[in-house]
């Protein structure tokens, strides 16, 4: 069996990959966790896994940063970057590091199975961990510039109420059902569920704050109708956004 160190400094995140992934099913297991990117080097150092799951923006040092290190230390585990985050920055860093593969939080249940899968029939094509530091392509769901581009429009514009795919097409001068065609084939997701999915994701993290109130939240993220926003958040995340923002102040 591959062994596999994940790290992820979001708890819940950390442990659903952890624990509902089923590891066995794609000859794996999980041989440690970690917080953020220096425990990620001590628990690498210690366990050499084969492939490393890990979040790109943590607290203390970034999966970015901690890759970096393991490659200057000789480390030729496989890698899969799990991010929110579209900008090229960590996209061409990642690849210039040997990573394989990215997935976009939130991810779906069987799409990090599905990863792992695609890393065992690229090392048994080659006869090893498929791992080419600054010799790669991007990996898997972002071959397309206008995917990339698409990620970066999002990230830049999510808080505009009347961003769509209409918006994010023109702004690429392509159509709308080319577009929409083109990122379900390469990210296994529809665009826009992915808008939907990242202005929760944004959310979170600004009701994680405590500073702002809900309706304020909303508006920030790019939702007119607070009682659509709090529909949204709570059919995604399971609770209300403001026992969301409760449970966040009692942690």
């Amino acid at each position: 069996m591959k062994r596999v160190v994940v790290v992820e400094d979001e708890a819940l995140v950390r442990r659903g990959i952890v624990l509902t992934v089923d590891w066995a099913g794609v000859d794996c297991t999980v041989v440690g966790e970690a917080t953020n990117g220096e425990e990620g080097l001590e628990l690498v150092r210690r366990h050499r896994p084969d492939i490393i799951v890990t979040d790109i923006k943590m607290p203390r040092m970034d999966g970015i940063e901690m890759l970096r290190q393991l490659r200057a230390e000789g480390s030729d585990a496989a890698v899969i970057l799990l991010t929110a985050y579209s900008d090229f920055t960590y996209a061409q860093a990642a690849v210039k590091l040997g990573a394989v593969d990215y997935l976009l939080k939130p991810f779906h249940d069987g799409e990090l199975e599905e990863a792992v899968l695609r890393l065992n029939r690229g090392g048994e094509e080659t006869g090893k961990t498929p791992v080419r530091p600054g010799g790669i392509e991007l990996p898997a769901g972002a071959k397309s510039k206008y995917v990339m581009e698409t990620l970066r429009y999002i990230s830049e514009h999510y808080a505009e109420t009347d961003m769509g795919i209409s918006q994010v097409a023109a702004s690429l001068g392509i159509s709308e059902g080319h577009l929409s065609h083109v990122f379900k084939k390469e990210t296994s997701r529809t665009l826009g569920s992915y808008i939907a999915d990242y202005r929760i994701q944004r959310a979170k993290e600004l009701l994680r704050d405590c500073r702002s109130k809900v309706y304020e939240v909303a508006e920030q993220v790019g939702y007119r109708d607070i009682t659509y926003f709090s529909a949204t958040f709570k059919k995604s995340v399971g609770v209300s956004p403001s026992e969301f923002q409760k449970q966040s102040q009692a942690d």
